[in-house]
């Protein structure tokens, strides 16, 4: 996701960067990122990743972009960065749970975007390509597409 996010991003006259467990160090990028999409699964390792520490290690006036899912987030330590003026803006598109409660300050808060859970909605047309050619695979006896590595949690 991350690859393709970045190929429809870059054209757009962002200044890219990738991050992953076997790559750049994190704590190197995000002194410079203005803007942070989270499109990261959720594992034991990346669960609360966007926490306080993380926050805070980016500029100020960046912005953070959570297409992921809602436990990457710890919902305090994102909103006492915003009231801080720390970070400018925050997109949530996932949430701890779901629907996000009535009450919750994300509602509410004048830096932050709630989005309807809609960011990567499933393409039937696409999905039925996937299905049927898993299918005519496991008839076949040949690997199946698109299953969790559960070495990586995901």
């Amino acid at each position: 996701m991350g690859r393709a996010a970045a190929a429809r991003i870059a054209p757009l006259g962002y200044r890219v960067t990738g991050w992953r467990r076997d790559g750049t160090a994190l704590a190197s990028i995000l002194p410079t990122a203005d803007i942070v999409l989270n499109l990261l699964p959720l594992t034991p390792q990346t669960r609360g990743l966007l926490d306080a520490r993380f926050l805070a290690a980016l500029p100020r006036g960046a912005a953070l972009v959570n297409l992921g899912r809602g436990a990457h987030v710890v919902d305090a330590d994102l909103l006492t960065a915003l009231d801080s003026g720390h970070l400018r803006h925050a997109v949530l598109d996932v949430f701890h749970r779901e629907p996000l409660p009535a009450g919750h300050p994300y509602w509410t808060h004048p830096q932050v975007t709630v989005l309807p859970h809609a960011a990567a909605a499933t393409d039937a047309r696409s999905a039925a390509a996937v299905v049927a050619a898993n299918l005519r695979a496991a008839r076949d006896g040949a690997p199946i597409a698109h299953l969790v590595d559960r070495r990586r949690a995901y």
